[in-house]
């Protein structure tokens, strides 16, 4: 009978640790997959007198958004380098307008005018993106 008891307190010490192991290395797993860093560099350069920006990217997979103030009719150039990988772009106002949605962009350059006076966010999205973006405000209705 003594024996028969440290059986059993042997096995029940056994699945509680197992148990116990089971679940510190499930919450392990989690936790390393719910943390996803940004892949790759990106540098974001701001123009001096607050008129644009320059993203600069290499094997970047994340988000990353810059602000500019502009006022209704100004007309941002965007020029757009893509060396790999997919890049996405949007403006949108802090008001609710969205001038600009672009998903899988080439490179190229174009123009985007703003209907009203907001705050602005120029949100790029990239996986595996190399290249690089430029924002500028060149003025009121300049093409």
């Amino acid at each position: 009978m003594l024996f028969g008891n440290q059986d059993a307190q042997t096995r029940w010490i056994k699945n509680v640790s197992s148990i116990i192991i089971l679940s510190l290395v499930m919450a392990i797993v989690l936790s390393v997959s719910a943390c996803n860093p940004a892949k790759g560099s990106i540098v974001i350069l701001e123009n001096p007198n607050g008129i644009g920006f320059t993203m600069d990217f290499k094997k970047w997979s994340a988000k990353n958004k810059c602000e500019l103030s502009l006022r209704s009719g100004d007309v941002l150039q965007i020029e757009v380098v893509r060396e790999e990988g997919e890049v996405a772009l949007t403006v949108s106002g802090k008001k609710g307008s969205q001038p600009y949605t672009g998903n899988h962009l080439e490179t190229g350059v174009f123009t985007i005018t703003v209907s009203e006076t907001d705050v602005y966010l120029v949100q790029i999205t990239g996986k595996n993106a190399t290249g690089k973006v430029t924002v500028k405000n060149v003025g009121r209705g300049a093409k």
